[in-house]
């Protein structure tokens, strides 16, 4: 059965999964078919906890380790960085199964969408993706949805400017990727920055500060001391990390100064106009240069209106992000007003992936996907009467 098949059966019409398909193609979005059988490290190397904990995996007989694709994105980087494409502007859409473990629900469900590859315009590839979404959502005729937006490259640039110690760097960053624990790790650090005892507080002094290299190479001559490589699960690196993260708390890593600051741009939300003018004054009062981060948002913000986006009904916020970490930029979901938790679409910038898949060069990327059960729990096809 092919997956437009499948979509037909499990919405018990074929109007709305035409519709879809065909306003991808009339962006100029070409069908893309990825493999289901994919290598299963990118996923658990460059995905979010989410995904990783519910891969469905297997060994083949080299004892290479595969995965029912989770979702499209990989699998369809992955094929256009394996083309004779790979670099140039391409634009491709997908619909068909993804598998992941979920708890009472379905195992294997459908997955449609839009990865862009290749262009230099991120303002405006980004704007354009979230006009697509919305024509996504109209074609199951819903139209009043809430739109939810954030923008991590926002949140990387102000942790650089504050020019952290490495190793909160990479903490603070994780734990925003993650939506869950930033806050819980904010307050922690702020009740952390007392010095206390214990059996090897010199070593952790003479690692504060350090990068995670020097930390790295320490960590793996005491172990190969020891004759240990594994303690608890805990690899080398994990350990080494661990250690970094000690010894900076111990020395105080995150001034009061900068927690207050961190606390004052997470509670930035509301219009995108008015958070644009909110995040200048706070680099102006902190004097922190995030004058190319604010540009890039306030360059969206004009992309968006002239796609027809009405941006009053646009929500942003500092603190959105949605849990995957490959994101480094736009981020945004599309929810059925009155249900926030399940999202109907969902996307963002990753530009950093291409070259984490294998890509010499960088290469810009950014795209979304459509959550069909979604879809066809809260709407019907347009072409058969909708509920807007």
């Amino acid at each position: 059965m092919t997956a437009t098949a499948a979509v037909r059966g499990a919405a018990g019409s074929a109007a709305w999964a035409d519709t879809l398909l065909l306003s991808f193609a009339q962006g100029g979005y070409v069908q893309a078919h990825p493999a289901i059988l994919q290598p299963a490290e990118p996923f658990l190397d460059l995905s979010g906890e989410d995904i990783r904990k519910s891969l469905y995996l297997t060994t083949d007989a080299s004892g290479e380790e595969l995965c029912l694709r989770p979702d499209l994105t990989i699998p369809v980087a992955r094929d256009y960085l394996a083309s004779g494409r790979a670099g140039q502007p391409v634009g491709f859409s997908y619909l068909g199964p993804v598998f992941r473990y979920r708890g009472g629900q379905p195992s294997e469900f459908l997955q449609a969408g839009i990865e862009s590859f290749g262009r230099q315009d991120r303002a405006a590839a980004d704007a354009e993706m979230l006009a697509l979404a919305l024509e996504a959502t109209s074609a199951f005729g819903l139209k009043d949805v809430e739109i939810r937006t954030g923008d991590v490259a926002l949140f990387n640039a102000l942790i650089d400017a504050l020019d952290l110690y490495p190793v909160w760097r990479r903490r603070l960053i994780k734990d925003f990727s993650r939506k869950i624990s930033l806050t819980e790790d904010i307050e922690r650090l702020t009740l952390s920055t007392a010095p206390g005892r214990n059996e090897y507080e010199g070593v952790l002094a003479a690692l504060a500060g350090s990068d995670r290299k020097a930390a790295l190479a320490l960590v793996t001559d005491l172990m190969s001391i020891a004759g240990t490589t594994i303690v608890g699960g805990r690899s080398v690196a994990e350990i080494a990390d661990r250690f970094l993260e000690q010894s900076t708390l111990k020395g105080g890593a995150l001034p009061r100064d900068a927690l207050d600051i961190i606390k004052r741009f997470l509670a930035i939300a509301g219009h995108p106009d008015e958070s644009v003018k909110q995040l200048r004054a706070l680099a102006r009062d902190a004097k922190l240069d995030l004058t190319a981060a604010i540009d890039q948002l306030e360059s969206r913000i004009g992309f968006m209106a002239a796609r027809g986006i009405d941006t009053k009904l646009v929500r942003f916020s500092t603190s959105f992000g949605r849990g995957l970490d490959y994101y480094t930029g736009f981020e945004f979901e599309l929810h059925k007003k009155g249900n926030g938790v399940e999202p109907l679409v969902g996307g963002g910038r990753y530009d950093g992936l291409m070259t984490q898949l294998g890509s010499p060069t960088p290469i810009p990327a950014v795209g979304f996907s459509v959550w069909i059960e979604a879809l066809t729990q809260y709407g019907q096809p347009a072409s058969q009467g909708s509920a807007a």
